[in-house]
């Protein structure tokens, strides 16, 4: 299912550069751009405790967001990047990109596992390996999922998980050709060595 498009408020950033940047982080903003759609990039600046509030609540790069800055149309952005300071990690930077509704983009998706408790695998004492708790896949901007599912029901010790097992949103392809790993149901560490012993 698609999520809904949250707003994310900013303002207009006066001048540009490395001064007008550290005026607006003394200001309590974190100073950021948006650009792309053939338009001219246009500074602004993003209240500090609101941008670390929606950057907590994850996936802020997978995120469709309408962006409202005042005096100017709402646009759909998706951010590109947030910099941080390297000693606090907190966010001293970010850039949105301007994209149409229609826009096919690369997005990092979250992998959602479910049905654990149906996989004889693991009730035997198997352990889930997951090789890549996200996903990089082409989508359409517009519908953009919540994540992928993948159903452990039936998957025994052994069993490995590829992305064409997966049962993707109309739509949405991997940006990798092949058929890659996403994880697998790994032999619990005795009977690993046991049958290590036997051979």
């Amino acid at each position: 299912m698609a999520r809904e498009i949250p707003d994310l408020l900013a303002v207009v950033r006066t001048g540009t550069g490395k001064g007008a940047a550290r005026q607006a982080r003394r200001e309590g903003n974190v100073p950021g751009i948006i650009y792309g759609d053939s338009k001219e990039p246009t500074p602004i600046s993003v209240n500090y405790n609101y941008l670390l509030k929606n950057l907590r609540k994850g996936r802020f790069l997978q995120t469709l967001f309408n962006l409202k800055v005042e005096g100017q149309a709402d646009q759909h952005v998706i951010c590109r990047g947030v910099q941080r300071d390297v000693v606090k990690d907190l966010p001293t930077h970010v850039d949105f990109m301007r994209i149409h509704d229609n826009s096919r983009i690369n997005l990092f998706i979250h992998v959602d596992f479910i049905n654990a408790d149906k996989a004889p695998g693991i009730k035997r004492g198997g352990t889930l390996t997951v090789v890549r708790a996200e996903v990089e896949l082409e989508v359409v901007a517009s519908d953009i999922p919540a994540q992928i599912t993948v159903d452990l029901e039936g998957k025994q010790i052994g069993d490995v998980i590829h992305i064409e097992d997966v049962a993707l949103p109309k739509g949405v392809k991997p940006t990798i050709g092949r058929n890659f790993v996403i994880a697998n149901i790994a032999a619990p560490s005795g009977l690993a060595a046991s049958a290590g012993d036997e051979e």
